[in-house]
């Protein structure tokens, strides 16, 4: 099968992920109401992972199919070392920013808000730590995450290109043994998003990637008669009233039924407990089905947000080090709501600047390409 096109709503969805994301870490900020967080049970991170897996598929199966398995693999283990450097550098650039911000600010501990105390108290350990990827403070937990997802993409590429369902079958048992295993971390604990866990939705990407590109253009039942579309509108409405909920405890104790409660709590972010993935599963499929591939991505705004998702980990790594400087610019202007609505829609632009001059300086420097105005 070959490998073709580009779905540029895969980009979009990125970036709008990279938006909920940044505005997730900025501690107290209004914007952070309007991220899918709040309507169902999973979030930003669910988005990024997932279409990670279908990004990272395509790329590096057009590069096996066109170039063959070995320089696909070689290309991957390079990406996964350059994404290790620069987790190093960019945790001494967080530590920095935050200790420096934390100088200036009186009103709360950024160090305790960022998890760096175990750097102060420990700080030779810290280093080590930071080497093996077992020091990761707040902000830091994805991209750890997604450099050992991508060293064990070349085990499952060449079956993903040919059988994904059975890549997917494999994947899903390792999934569902997760929760008794995970990676160390710091002070004897474990990893925040468990790689064990999350790898299924990595996969699960992937394969979306392979039954896209299969996909023919046939006649299909309106929407409304499709069952498992319509399943997935109640699972998703259901689910977002729960969520909703949470809001006033007295309301949701009212209305969520005692076993309905224990089957479903705790939701674990941790090990992808499994109504969070189904949640997922079930927005991404109505996504999917309902939001065309049209003329609005190229309205100005979904252009911009579609640059930021091609240049998704650049991105990322930027709005972990404007996540703190955020924090700290609404702390000196005394928290109000004006000054928090600045800081979240400034990093945003900055983002997508940062976005803008990374594709002008991809097209200066390809043979071919206009730069982009």
């Amino acid at each position: 099968m070959t490998l073709n096109g580009r779905d540029h709503r895969i980009d979009f969805f990125r970036g709008l992920a990279l938006i909920f994301i940044f505005w997730d870490h900025i501690p107290h900020n209004p914007l952070a109401e309007l991220t899918v967080r709040n309507f169902g049970f999973s979030d930003a991170a669910e988005i990024f992972v997932f279409l990670a897996g279908y990004a990272a598929v395509l790329a590096y199966g057009k590069i096996a199919q066109r170039d063959g398995f070995i320089i696909a693999t070689v290309k991957i283990l390079r990406r996964a070392w350059v994404l290790y450097v620069v987790h190093i550098f960019l945790l001494a650039v967080l530590m920095g920013i935050v200790f420096f911000a934390n100088n200036h600010v009186e009103t709360r501990d950024l160090v305790q808000e960022m998890g760096l105390q175990y750097f102060l108290s420990n700080p030779q350990q810290a280093l080590t730590d930071e080497l093996l990827l077992r020091f990761k403070p707040n902000l830091m937990d994805p991209l750890p995450l997604y450099i050992v997802l991508l060293l064990g993409l070349p085990l499952v590429l060449p079956m993903l290109l040919r059988k994904a369902e059975y890549v997917v079958a494999v994947s899903l048992i390792v999934y569902l043994t997760a929760p008794q295993w995970n990676f160390s971390a710091q002070e004897g604990g474990v990893w925040f998003f468990n790689p064990l866990a999350w790898q299924f939705l990595f996969i699960l990407g992937g394969a979306a990637a392979m039954i896209g590109q299969r996909q023919t253009t046939q006649k299909t039942r309106p929407l409304s008669r499709q069952p498992l579309f319509i399943s997935a509108i109640i699972y998703l409405l259901v689910t977002g009233l729960i969520a909703v909920s949470w809001r006033w405890p007295q309301v949701h104790d009212a209305l969520m039924p005692m076993w309905l409660g224990e089957a479903i709590y705790p939701i674990s972010k941790t090990n992808l407990s499994p109504v969070r993935l189904l949640h997922f599963l079930a927005l991404a499929y109505v996504v999917a089905k309902s939001v065309p591939h049209t003329e609005w991505l190229n309205v100005w705004l979904a252009r911009q947000i579609c640059r930021m998702g091609r240049y998704s980990l650049e991105v990322f790594c930027l709005g972990v080090i404007l996540a703190p400087l955020a924090d700290m610019l609404n702390a000196l202007g005394g928290d109000t709501t004006t000054i928090k609505l600045f800081s979240a829609l400034m990093g945003v632009g900055v983002m997508a600047v940062f976005a803008a001059w990374l594709e002008w300086n991809k097209r200066l420097n390809t043979p071919g390409l206009k730069p982009v105005k």
